[in-house]
């Protein structure tokens, strides 16, 4: 069976994220399975996801998706370009995924695969290192070493948000076989506040939430993600919020030394000297931000940064990609399509958390963190008690929906 692969925190699952499942199969065939790889608990901007990833995955699947695999946290709460490099790895490990299909402000796949190229290529980095001197933030830094490369239009994408991260995918893609399709984006930009053509992005949907518009959020959402954020508001696990575990997280930050900050600044700049000092006295975790953000760093760096910190995670995820493939959700298509990968997958595929003791030592650990993170999780829920336990979830199975 041919295969898509689409990554997703469906956090929450809008009625965008819909449109692209549709145009995977009118670009593909009708007949194509759905794979997705689907952050977990947490989210790439560093945060907690509005609701469970049970809960998330299941409406996926009965939103067009056919098989939901989870992407391990180091990898989710990490930059761009690891979260890209685990998910595209994960998909790859599959061995039915022909494709990667994904929403784009261009809309055409061939100048990111010409950025990417650019950005991989040997020339790039004396380019960055000129100028960084400068001082101005990586992603302005980054682009302007682009435009010395490439045409302006094409080192354009990188200001584009959807389109910076397919860079990072086309990047990811290399040598894997797996083929970049562009689905152009529809409706308000990434991040925006505003709904354009009945089309609003998840942060406006997850702002909507945080002031009790409920139901006027809902209605943005796929019609089984306003559903199943009911049934999980109902049992006391949604809506998940920082706001509600703030003083866990800051009481785990003033924990840790010196040396605990310095493994996880990758940039080697001094910024664990920041966090370590004011981690001592924020009353706040706005209030920590404040003090340690520079011009140079985006604030969805430094949110990771505390989140690493908080769960205990290692400085960067491994490099050789997640050791398994976790089944969060599938129907009817995506069981055929697990069957098929029995033949297929290069990593071991995880129906039955307890399997992963048969496993070896780093997918042991790799799921012990897992574990964690999601007990951790459990704090930023209204009922605590409520959330089930890792090494007790098994997939959700929707029969009777295929497509």
């Amino acid at each position: 069976m041919a295969a898509a692969g689409i990554i997703a925190e469906y956090n929450p699952l809008h009625l965008g994220h819909v449109h692209l499942m549709t145009e995977a199969r009118r670009l593909l065939g009708p007949e194509t399975g759905i794979v997705c790889v689907m952050s977990g608990n947490y989210v790439q901007r560093g945060d907690f996801a509005v609701a469970g990833k049970a809960a998330r995955a299941a409406a996926a699947v009965r939103s067009g998706a056919d098989l939901v695999l989870e992407l391990p946290v180091p990898w989710a709460l990490s930059s761009a370009e690891g979260f890209a490099a685990g998910a595209v790895e994960a998909l790859r490990a599959t061995g039915a995924v022909t494709h990667l299909v994904f929403g784009s402000e261009g809309g055409d796949a061939a100048p990111l695969a010409r950025c990417a190229e650019a950005l991989c290529s040997e020339a790039f980095p004396p380019k960055l290192r000129e100028e960084m001197k400068k001082g101005d933030s990586f992603p302005a830094v980054r682009q302007r070493a682009l435009e010395a490369l490439l045409p302006k239009e094409d080192a354009g994408a990188l200001s584009r948000p959807n389109d910076t991260l397919a860079v990072e995918y086309c990047k990811a893609l290399r040598g894997s076989g797996i083929q970049p399709l562009a689905v152009p984006r529809r409706g308000a930009a990434h991040d925006s506040g505003a709904i354009g053509g009945g089309f609003a992005s998840a942060s406006a949907i997850r702002a909507m939430l945080r002031r009790g518009e409920e139901e006027a959020a809902l209605g943005l959402c796929a019609p089984a993600m306003a559903e199943a954020y009911r049934a999980e508001r109902a049992a006391g696990r949604a809506p998940a919020s920082l706001a509600s575990c703030e003083r866990a997280v800051l009481a785990r930050l003033r924990f840790l030394e010196e040396e605990d900050w310095a493994s996880l600044d990758l940039g080697n700049e001094g910024l664990y000297r920041r966090f370590f000092r004011s981690s001592r006295s924020a009353a706040s975790l706005a209030e920590l931000l404040e003090a340690v953000k520079t011009k140079r760093y985006p604030l969805a760096r430094l949110r990771r940064m505390v989140f690493r910190a908080y769960l205990g995670l290692p400085p960067a995820p491994p490099p050789e990609g997640p050791a398994y493939l976790r089944v969060l959700a599938a129907n009817g298509r995506g069981t055929a399509l697990l069957a098929g990968m029995r033949n297929t997958a290069a990593l071991p595929v995880l129906t039955k958390p307890a399997a992963v003791r048969r496993l070896g030592p780093g997918a042991q650990r790799l799921f012990g963190l897992e574990a964690r993170a999601d007990r951790l999780y459990a704090l930023a829920c209204p009922d605590p008690a409520a959330v089930p336990d890792a090494w007790r979830t098994g997939p959700a199975i929707v029969r009777g929906e295929a497509g």
